[in-house]
């Protein structure tokens, strides 16, 4: 990674970590629980909300690039992602960071409904673990502005982000690729619907400033979610995330998520937590930036953590 860069990811950092350093109020709060699991407390104010907590779109549980923190293990066939021959299994570690800082909320009095923007970052980075010293594959770091809005069970996102690509010194001295600057902006949208323990949704990207220029254009992006069972702060829940590129093999990449998610409602003044322990499945084009042209398959548990 140049020092341009790395220069680059460290003021984003700082940026994000001074955000959360932001002193804030702590008026009383109520939780709600959405019908799709997350958890958002809302500000007992009405009108204009600065710096409040929680969030009122609920993260896309099966989307590999979903907004969350997480630990997986994955085996399976990742080909010249992990190095190896096609056919051949490969273990890989797969880590994700991300945090948001809330900039503003418009909503009623005591309601989850409203309107909130958003300044979000997180990095998704991949490892070999076949190799003793557990090599970096792949980096992607993300970051966005994205403009929320629910009311009832209808939810929607717009989102402008960046992502940028990077692959690990280890893996470029072993394996010599062929190296991609890849890195894009994106213009999204989702629109959610959640009706009792159904969540639907559906929606698309726009992708521009692409490097390379063979990237594809568009994306449609669509998917569904249950929770059918619900023990106090236990939930079952299911998901099946789909995505097709604009390309001219129009592909679907399908990733499927099962398990369990543990909601923690926190003390006063605090953001809601859950925490999810799941067993998942992936076919189609590799999500990780790098090696957006490989097919890959695998099987994988890990959990993660949202708020």
């Amino acid at each position: 990674m140049s020092s341009v860069t790395v220069r680059r990811y460290g003021l984003l950092s700082l940026v994000l970590a001074s955000a959360a350093l932001v002193p804030r109020d702590a008026p009383a709060q109520e939780p709600f629980r959405s019908l799709c699991g997350a958890a958002v407390h809302a500000d007992a104010r009405s009108g204009w909300v600065w710096l409040p907590q929680g969030q009122i779109f609920c993260p896309l549980t099966a989307d590999p690039k979903g907004q969350r923190s997480f630990m997986s293990y994955l085996r399976g066939e990742f080909g010249t992602i992990g190095g190896t021959a096609p056919g051949a299994k490969t273990d890989v570690g797969a880590v994700g960071l991300s945090d948001n800082f809330t900039i503003f909320r418009y909503a009623d009095a005591g309601a989850a409904d409203g309107l909130q923007l958003d300044l979000e970052g997180a990095v998704f980075s991949q490892f070999n673990l076949d190799e003793l010293s557990f090599d970096m594959i792949n980096a992607d770091y993300l970051i966005g502005l994205p403009l929320t809005f629910r009311t009832g069970g209808f939810s929607a996102r717009l989102r402008v982000y960046h992502q940028s690509s990077h692959l690990g010194d280890e893996f470029l001295l072993n394996n010599q690729p062929e190296r991609v600057n890849l890195s894009f902006e994106s213009f999204e949208m989702i629109l959610s619907q959640e009706v009792g323990p159904l969540r639907v949704y559906a929606g698309g990207e726009t992708f521009f400033a692409r490097e390379p220029s063979d990237l594809a254009e568009r994306l449609a992006h669509g998917g569904v979610e249950i929770r059918p069972a619900v023990f106090g702060d236990l939930r079952l829940f299911a998901a099946l995330d789909v995505k097709v590129v604009d390309d001219e093999e129009w592909q679907p990449a399908w990733s499927a998520r099962a398990g369990v998610e543990i909601a923690r409602i926190p003390h006063e003044g605090h953001p809601p937590r859950i925490i999810s322990l799941i067993g998942e499945f992936y076919d189609g084009v590799a999500p990780y930036g790098q090696f957006y042209r490989e097919d890959i398959q695998y099987f994988g548990a890990g959990f993660s953590l949202t708020r």
